[in-house]
């Protein structure tokens, strides 16, 4: 559970449906990129808003795609509901996912006597499987030091934590307290700031504009060149902001702007847009940003 395993949007129809063809297509090349795996039913891949019989034909197809090219799969199990995230554990299990990332709750914030229970209660729902938690203040509560402890010496196969702003692992000092029993995934603009206190990979929403360029910031942080990382870290950020904030003032979000990123680069074959309510990017932004992109950030043009 390290490096920056990709986390794919999901490609839709016209009709707003799941387009497999294309989905596999973006799952085989992303695979063929040399990843060290896939993730789906995160952030980006809209599990908030797909409903329990898409996610399992999403969950079943990223699987078996990638089962045939010899890459693990992480699987997203968030749900609003213990039961809920139990039955996509089942299936995530069922199906011969490698690992699960989950949240807490998101609706009403957990107690801190309710955190165990659930996630104890959700892993035997998935025995042998590695267990990654998805930290996001979305949730409207933080894990402790000493909840993520405590969560790692009883739930079987907690390895990893995905840490997010305002969270403990996306501090320095709270990085290298998980360190010492968790493999921490951090944004990869934050691997200069967070790789010297141990931070080791990403649920990445970048490595499908150019896997290459990320696989090789990974490389950089594994060698602990941190000024050669630094320099890739300074010219993506250049995207990252400015590059991206007529975007954002249009009210584009997470998989929005993922997807945008991906899909002006070049490397994303399924359609730019996403699911309602949200506002979703446009042809339009697509060729806007590969312009601003193709004059400002060339060597992430994917070729």
């Amino acid at each position: 559970m390290i490096g920056p395993w990709a986390g794919l949007p999901v490609a839709w129809t016209t009709a707003d449906t799941f387009d497999e063809d294309v989905y596999r297509m973006d799952v085989a090349k992303t695979c063929a990129a040399g990843v060290p795996g896939i993730y789906t039913a995160g952030t980006t891949g809209e599990f908030y808003a797909t409903e329990i019989d898409e996610w399992t034909a999403i969950t079943m197809v990223t699987v078996d795609q990638c089962r045939k090219q010899g890459t693990p799969v992480m699987v997203g199990i968030t749900a609003t509901s213990t039961r809920g995230a139990q039955r996509r554990a089942e299936v995530a299990a069922e199906a011969g996912a490698a690992a699960v990332q989950i949240a807490l709750p998101y609706w009403m914030a957990l107690e801190d006597d309710e955190v165990m229970p659930f996630f104890k209660e959700v892993a035997r729902a998935c025995p042998g499987l590695s267990f990654n938690i998805y930290e996001t203040l979305r949730s409207k509560k933080a894990l402790t030091l000493d909840q993520h402890r405590a969560i790692h010496e009883q739930v079987e196969g907690y390895s990893s934590v995905k840490a997010n702003s305002e969270t403990l692992g996306f501090s320095p000092e709270g990085c290298r307290q998980l360190s010492e029993f968790l493999n921490v995934w951090v944004g990869e603009l934050a691997w200069c700031e967070l790789g010297p206190h141990g931070a080791i990979g990403a649920a990445s929403s970048l490595i499908y504009m150019h896997p290459q360029y990320l696989l090789e910031m990974f490389a950089l942080l594994q060698a602990q060149d941190w000024e050669e990382l630094q320099g890739r870290t300074d010219y993506l950020k250049k995207l990252k902001t400015t590059g991206m904030d007529p975007f954002r003032e249009k009210g584009y979000k997470d998989t929005a702007i993922d997807r945008l990123t991906g899909k002006a680069s070049g490397f994303l074959t399924m359609p730019v847009q996403s699911r309602g309510p949200y506002a979703s990017a446009t042809e339009d932004d697509v060729r806007q940003l590969r312009a601003w992109m193709e004059a400002n950030t060339p060597d992430l043009i994917y070729e």
